[in-house]
C-alpha cells in the first residue's frame, strides 16, 4: 500500500511536472493536495507539451486515475478550460475525480486578491492574483463554498446569498469596486455543477481503497516547501502547505502510508516575487541562467530570480519534509560554468551560521558563504546514465547529496521523460 510524495524542496519552479510524470508509469493513483492554479507544472511527451495548473500531470498515463484533493482551492473555468484542452488532444478525463470537500475560488475572491496585493504598494508579496490567498481565508474563517455545494445549489443559495453580501461591502466600501450580482455568481455555479458534477467524489475514499488493495499512490506536491504558510519565508509565502504534511490533511491520507519522500531540487535557486533570497544574482550570471533555462512563471509568465544553489535552505527542507530521495533537475543548465558555486553557510551580523532562519527579516540579512567547485564544459542535456557524466559533474552532484543530506535517486537531463539518469529506482 505505499504512497510516494513529491515536494519542491525550494522556492517552487523545481520541475515537479517532469519527475510526476515519468514516476507516474509505475503509479495507480495520483493525487494534488494543496494549492491552487498560481502553480505550474509543465510536462512533454509525444503529444505535445502540457501545462498543469489543476488537473495532476498524472493524466498523461492512461492507466492513472487522478484526484483533485480537499487541500486544494479550485477555480472551476479553469479547471474546465484545462479539462477540454486535455480532452481535444485525446487525453481521457473519465479517470478525474475533484474532491467534494475542495474548496472554490469563486469571481470575488480573484478581484480581492488583485485588489489587496495592489494596496500593498512596496510591500507587496508576490501573489499570482488567482485568487488563491483569499479562497484559503473564506475556508479557514469558515465563509468558502465547497465542490460538494454545486450538487445541491437549492440549498447553496441562501449561504452564497450570505457570503456574497459580505464580499460587495468590502468591495465598495473597502477598495471602491463593483458589487457582484448573485444572480450572475448563481448562474455560475449552476453551470460548474453541470459540468463538472460527474468528476465530484468523496476522494478519500478512493484512496482509503486504493491502500487496502495494494494500489501505489504519487502524492503530487505543488509549489515549494520555502513557500508554505508555516515553514517558508513568512510572509512571503503560499497561503498552503506544499510540504508532506499537507499530503495527508489535503487527501485524508494517514502518514503511516507514505513510504517516501521525493524532494526535487534544481541544480541551482530560483524565486519568484518578494522575499529574501541570499544566493540571488542580479548580474550577468544571473541573466545568463535565467536566458538559457527559460526562467519565466508557466502561470504567470513572471521573470524568475536566479542564484547559485543554496544547500542551507535545500537541507531545511529536507528535515522539514523528511526527505528520502533527491531529484536534481536542471544540472544542463550550468554547462560551461566555471566556477559552479553552492552557498555553504550564511553570514549574518558578523557571525556565520548554517542553519535557516524562521524570520524573513533576519534572512534578508545574510549574505552567503560559498564553495568553488570547478565546472565542466561536455554538454549534460539529454545524458541517461551517470558514467555519461562529466567528471565534474559528478563531483557537483555528489557533494549537493553531501550538504542536503540525502541520496540523488534521479538527475533530469532534459525536459522529456527519456532524458533522465535513474540512480535509484522508485517502485
Amino acid at each position: 500500500m505505499p504512497a510516494y510524495a513529491v515536494i519542491g524542496g525550494q522556492w517552487g519552479d523545481e520541475g515537479k511536472g517532469k519527475v510526476v510524470d515519468y514516476l507516474a508509469r509505475d503509479m495507480h493513483i495520483v493525487a494534488r493536495y494543496a494549492g491552487g492554479n498560481n502553480a505550474g507544472h509543465t510536462v512533454i511527451t509525444e503529444k505535445g507539451q502540457f501545462a498543469f495548473h489543476l488537473v495532476p500531470a498524472g493524466i498523461l498515463w492512461p492507466h492513472v486515475t487522478c484526484i483533485i484533493g480537499h487541500g486544494m482551492v479550485v477555480d472551476p473555468d479553469v479547471l474546465i478550460g484545462e479539462m477540454e484542452n486535455l480532452e481535444r488532444h485525446g487525453i481521457d478525463m473519465g479517470r478525474l475525480q475533484i474532491s467534494d470537500r475542495a474548496h472554490l475560488i469563486m469571481p470575488y475572491h480573484v478581484a480581492l486578491d488583485r485588489m489587496e496585493e495592489a494596496s500593498r504598494g512596496k510591500g507587496a508579496i508576490g501573489t499570482t492574483g488567482k485568487g488563491v490567498g483569499p479562497a484559503y481565508v473564506d475556508k479557514v474563517g469558515r465563509m468558502g463554498i465547497r465542490m460538494g455545494e454545486l450538487l445541491d445549489l437549492d440549498a447553496l443559495l441562501p449561504r452564497l446569498k450570505a457570503v456574497l453580501e459580505q464580499k460587495n461591502r468590502i468591495l465598495t466600501q473597502v477598495y471602491g469596486a463593483a458589487p457582484f450580482s448573485l444572480e450572475e455568481v448563481y448562474h455560475h455555479c449552476r453551470r460548474w455543477g453541470e459540468r463538472l458534477g460527474p468528476f465530484i467524489a468523496p476522494v478519500e475514499v478512493t484512496i482509503r481503497r486504493a491502500l487496502s488493495t495494494g494500489q501505489r499512490i504519487l502524492l503530487e506536491g505543488a509549489q515549494g516547501s520555502l513557500l508554505d504558510i508555516d515553514h517558508g519565508t513568512y510572509p512571503y509565502v503560499t497561503s498552503s502547505h506544499p510540504t508532506v504534511g499537507g499530503a495527508c490533511t489535503g487527501l485524508g491520507l494517514p502518514p503511516s502510508a507514505i513510504q517516501g519522500v521525493i524532494g526535487v531540487y534544481k541544480a541551482y535557486t530560483t524565486r519568484v516575487g518578494g522575499g529574501p533570497m541570499p544566493t540571488e544574482l542580479t548580474d550577468a550570471v544571473g541573466d545568463t541562467i535565467r536566458e538559457r533555462a527559460w526562467e519565466y512563471g508557466t502561470t504567470t509568465g513572471r521573470p524568475r530570480r536566479c542564484g547559485w544553489f543554496d544547500a542551507v535552505a535545500a537541507r531545511y527542507s529536507a528535515m522539514v519534509n523528511g526527505v528520502t530521495w533527491m531529484v536534481l533537475t536542471r544540472l544542463d543548465v550550468l554547462d560551461g560554468f566555471h566556477p559552479v558555486r553552492l552557498c555553504v553557510a550564511y553570514q549574518m551580523d558578523g557571525k556565520t551560521i548554517d542553519h535557516f532562519p524562521s524570520s524573513a527579516a533576519l534572512l534578508g540579512r545574510c549574505t552567503p558563504v560559498y564553495e568553488d567547485l570547478p565546472g565542466w564544459d561536455r554538454p549534460t542535456a539529454g545524458l541517461t546514465s551517470w558514467e555519461e557524466l562529466p567528471p565534474q559533474a559528478q563531483r557537483y552532484a555528489l557533494r549537493l547529496q553531501e550538504l542536503v543530506g540525502c541520496p540523488i535517486a534521479m538527475i533530469s537531463t532534459g525536459p522529456r521523460r527519456h532524458e533522465t539518469i535513474e540512480m535509484i529506482p522508485i517502485r
